[in-house]
Order: C-alpha cells, then sequence, then structure tokens
C-alpha cells in the first residue's frame, strides 16, 4: 500500500496504478472453473429457468471446495483449542493445591498446553475468517450477503460439535451432571428461536415503515414549489409526522426485542450453571474449586454458539 499511496499523493490513480488481483482471485481465473462446474451440475441447460438455488450453491461449493476444506480445517482447529483451556483448569488447580503428583514437569506442560492452546486458536482463528471471501469475486447481485456467508457457512455443525465438546468437559468434570447441563442448554435454545423469529418480523416492518416515510419525505421535497403555492404545507407534514410516529413504534418494539435477546444471551451461562450446580448438589457430586472453574469456561465459551445459532440458520436460508 504504500507504493500506491505515493503514486496517489502524485496524482490521480488510474487502473493502471493500481495492483491486480492474484489469478486465482480475480474474475477472469474463477470463471473458467465456475462454467465448468456449472455444466456438470446443471446439465446442458444453463439457463435461469433451469439452475435453482440449490444447484447454484452446490456449484459454488464445487468451485469453492478446497477453500471449504481448509476452512473447515482450521474451523476445527480453532474449535477444539478453545476448549483446552476449560479441560485443563481442573488439572492446573489440582497441581496447585499440591496434589500427590505435584512435580514441576506436569506443571510446565500445563503452561505450554495453554499457551500453545492459545497461538493455535489465534491463528486458525483468523484464516477461518478470511479464506473463503474470494467467493464474493463471482457474485454480482446480493453479494455481500453470499460473502458474509463464509464467516458462519460451518457453524451448522461446528455448534453440535461444540455443543459435544462442552458435554465430555463437563462429563469429565462433574459427572452425570452434565446432562442437566445439557437440557437447559436445549431449553435456552429453544427460547432463543421464537425471540429472533419476532425480532426478524419487526425488523422487516421496521424497514418497510422507514421505506414509506422515505419516499414520502423525497415526494414533498421534489414538489416543495407546489406545496407551498397551494399552502399545504401543514397538511403533508402531519402526514410525515403520521409516519414518522408509525417508524417510532416499530422502532421501540425492535429495541424491547433485542432488549429480551440480550438479556437470554447474558442470562444462559447463569442459568445452565445453576441448573448444573444444582444437579450436582442433589446427586451428591462435591463441587471442588477446579471443577466449578472448568465449568464455567466452559460455559463462557459455549454462550455464543448459542446465541448465534438461530441467527446463522436464517442467514443460511437468506443466503
Amino acid at each position: 500500500m504504500g507504493p500506491l499511496l505515493a503514486v496517489g499523493h502524485k496524482k490521480a490513480l488510474g487502473l493502471d496504478d493500481v495492483p491486480g488481483l492474484d489469478p486465482g482471485d480475480s474474475v477472469a481465473g474463477l470463471l473458467p472453473s465456475f462454467k465448468a462446474n456449472l455444466a456438470t451440475v446443471a446439465g446442458d441447460g444453463t439457463t435461469s429457468q433451469r439452475v435453482t438455488a440449490f444447484k447454484l450453491a452446490k456449484v459454488l461449493v464445487r468451485t469453492f471446495r478446497w477453500h471449504v476444506a481448509v476452512t473447515a480445517l482450521y474451523a476445527l482447529v480453532y474449535n477444539v483449542a478453545t476448549y483446552v483451556g476449560p479441560y485443563l483448569i481442573d488439572s492446573l488447580v489440582q497441581y496447585l493445591n499440591g496434589g500427590d503428583e505435584r512435580r514441576p514437569s506436569k506443571g510446565q506442560l500445563l503452561v505450554l498446553a495453554f499457551i500453545a492452546a492459545k497461538v493455535f486458536e489465534c491463528l486458525s482463528q483468523q484464516h477461518s475468517c478470511f479464506r473463503l471471501q474470494q467467493m464474493v469475486n463471482i457474485v454480482g447481485v446480493d453479494a455481500d450477503r453470499v460473502g458474509n456467508s463464509s464467516w458462519y457457512i460451518h457453524d451448522l455443525w461446528l455448534v453440535p460439535l461444540q455443543v459435544g465438546m462442552a458435554m465430555f468437559v463437563l462429563y469429565s468434570t462433574l459427572g452425570l451432571a452434565s446432562l442437566a447441563a445439557l437440557g437447559a442448554t436445549a431449553a435456552v435454545m429453544l427460547v432463543n428461536v421464537p425471540s429472533v423469529k419476532v425480532q426478524e418480523k419487526v425488523q422487516q416492518n421496521l424497514m418497510r415503515s422507514k421505506d414509506v416515510r422515505m419516499k414520502a419525505t423525497s415526494e414533498i421535497l421534489r414538489n416543495m414549489r407546489i406545496l407551498k403555492l397551494q399552502g399545504w404545507e401543514m397538511k403533508f407534514l402531519s402526514k410525515i409526522i403520521a409516519l414518522r410516529k408509525t417508524e417510532t413504534n416499530w422502532l421501540k418494539k425492535y429495541l424491547y426485542t433485542s432488549t429480551m435477546i440480550t438479556f437470554i444471551f447474558w442470562s444462559a451461562p447463569t442459568f445452565i450453571a445453576v441448573v448444573t450446580f444444582g444437579a450436582c448438589v442433589l446427586m451428591g457430586i462435591p463441587l471442588e474449586s477446579g471443577k466449578v472453574l472448568s465449568a464455567l469456561a466452559t460455559l463462557r465459551v459455549l454462550q455464543e454458539s448459542i446465541y448465534n445459532l438461530p441467527d446463522r440458520i436464517s442467514a443460511i436460508i437468506q443466503t
């Protein structure tokens, strides 16, 4: 970017001054592969009548299958590394409390495991976010939505995997009380689904009312001379105020639903923790500090997945 900014400081940039894309990231480089996969999936008829949304999605997956596979690998490494910390917290607390196996080498291995897990987590997270953005190069309509889908295309299989790893960590520390955590997690997911649907409906009505108000405002501004000549300013002002009031009502409902969803998001770990630890008390499972910290860390990692699952499903369907 340095040489490009230097040239732009001296003169207006032209197309020849801008560095070209890598052939693998350009339309010219991707179009032959896309056409070949489209012909394979759709057969001889490649018109819009024969190419359905499912076939187009299949063509995109075939075109970018290696990028999808590499991103899936990075996402898998990231999620596994995320749960290494919660899984090893109990062992670290037992080591610090001076158990029978107190050895310097064990403490060093635990510290190295924490550091390595965090390094893998950071590196794999960045690669899983950026590898699939090349999909935008061949999309002309709704490119932003299709491009953003690369952020959560793997969430449909990663969320069950995350729940499974969380249950494994909880079972290794709390035993059968992890079943109570699983039930509480499912309950939170079920509660979140209707809330997201209500928010989507309210948001659609909000945007629709905003479009109506903006259209009416634009027409009034374009015909302001006629309105002043006829003395209709106050009449049309009252219409704009009425449209604005309708938009404000939908905005209030949207904020109320957003507040409810935010409450569910932040209260989910507390609710699941209360249910889990309550089950431990009823089953007579001792709540040691290491087990409590491990369970809380696991639930905190699982929080975002529980919250985003309905939204991810809806976004993938829209894409």
